[in-house]
């Protein structure tokens, strides 16, 4: 039997430190600090009085185009270059090429804290499977060290793309696990609604989540940017309540009044999940504005107080839609707080909360996920005495931990000369 004790630990639910014994996989056992210590364990971490959170969870990472801005950056910064660049860049994709640049973020992803990711590779008439078959063969690689789920994303689009609905299901019957949809990038508003009817076919055929990018601009102007209201309709006719994901979704930053608590009761009744993604859709948006720049970015604290599900992620990992970023959702985390006027000790706890328990709800995985007895033990270490303080302090992630085993460690060893 396999075991581990966390020793002098910090949890959320506990005023005095304690320890975990965790044993094949599994949180065993939570107990004053001490009062473990006669457990015979093949592994002892002394936390030293730090905090240990849930393993963090990327609901929307593309790691098939990750690290690519080296190659060729996005230098209009729109979403329709990067698009363009991108499209340009998949013409050369690789297998091997795929696999080594998405081992690089994976290995980054753990370092960090991360234990589950949703990513979502094109399919399309560009790359073909390639960047879907490369995640089903890191899904197994990776096996024991970070879990993957693997979308079918149609980047490119599904009518103006002849055969990539084909593609997607093909996907599908090598094991991908969720349908995706891309449902701005059609010519017109009829054409993202078929958009979104194929998707969900697919999703009933092979009982499997949607999860699409969708409203990504910085207003409702156009209608192939406000379809949140149409997909909840589809949501709710399909019976697909609680299963369906949209990323970005930048325009509902725009709406106001009556209109923006319709929509706020239509997501909710269809009970969507919104993932915000804020370092593009920062970087993306409001390209054209001169004066009074919009932020681009969908207002999470205004969803939070309404409670519609709200998860945040990287997206993109220096690339033409994100020329930055480490795959560090601690990072994401405090940027959302910098440019959505969160500043207070319950809004960073808010924080820390939509990337580890609201993203693993997203992606269906909330069953034994946490820090209780009988949860996974797939949990963080971080070298603060908090969750606020870490994520304020960008602090190390001294140990992670997936399945009961320990993944990464990392150090931080300061020295300073003073006069």
């Amino acid at each position: 039997m396999s075991a581990l004790l966390l020793k002098n630990a910090r949890l959320d639910d506990y005023p005095e430190a304690q320890d975990l014994l965790i044993e094949n996989g599994t949180i065993a056992k939570v107990a004053p600090v001490g009062t473990l210590s006669d457990v015979p364990t093949e592994d002892v971490i002394d936390c030293e009085g730090r905090a240990v959170l849930p393993g963090f969870v990327e609901t929307h990472l593309h790691l098939d185009k990750a690290l690519l801005d080296e190659r060729m950056p996005n230098l209009a910064g729109t979403l329709e270059g990067a698009i363009k660049v991108t499209g340009a860049l998949k013409s050369r994709f690789t297998m091997d090429d795929v696999l080594e640049r998405s081992r690089k973020v994976l290995d980054m992803a753990i370092a960090q804290g991360t234990t589950a990711i949703r990513t979502q590779p094109d399919v399309d008439p560009i790359a073909h499977t390639i960047g879907a078959d490369a995640m089903l063969t890191l899904r197994d690689e990776y096996r024991g060290m970070i879990d993957l789920q693997v979308v079918a994303f149609p980047q490119e689009g599904i009518i103006k793309a002849p055969g990539t609905i084909e593609m997607m299901e093909e996907c599908l019957r090598n094991g991908a696990d969720v349908v995706g949809g891309c449902t701005y990038n059609e010519p017109d508003v009829d054409t993202c609604k078929e958009h979104i009817r194929q998707v969900f076919d697919l999703a009933e055929k092979y009982d499997v989540p949607v999860d699409m990018h969708t409203d990504f601009w910085v207003d409702d102007s156009d209608p192939r940017y406000a379809l949140v209201e149409h997909i909840a309709d589809v949501t709710i006719e399909r019976g697909m309540q609680g299963r369906v994901t949209l990323g970005h979704m930048t325009s509902l930053a725009s709406l106001s009044g009556s209109h923006r608590v319709e929509v706020w009761d239509r997501i909710k009744q269809a009970d969507l999940n919104i993932v915000v993604l804020p370092f593009t859709d920062m970087h993306l948006n409001a390209r054209n504005d001169d004066h009074n720049i919009r932020r681009g970015v969908a207002p999470v604290k205004l969803m939070w107080d309404v409670d519609i599900n709200v998860g945040l992620s990287s997206n993109n990992v220096r690339n033409a839609f994100t020329p930055f970023g480490n795959a560090d959702l601690l990072d994401v985390a405090l940027f959302m707080a910098q440019v959505g006027h969160m500043g207070s000790p319950d809004d960073f706890r808010h924080l820390l909360q939509t990337i580890t328990y609201s993203n693993a709800k997203i992606i269906g995985i909330a069953s034994g996920y946490g820090v209780k007895v009988g949860d996974r033990a797939d949990l963080v270490v971080l070298d603060a005495a908090d969750g606020p303080t870490g994520l304020l302090d960008r602090a190390v992630r001294t140990a992670v931990i997936k399945g009961g085993r320990v993944v990464a460690r990392t150090q931080k060893s300061t020295e300073l000369f003073r006069r």
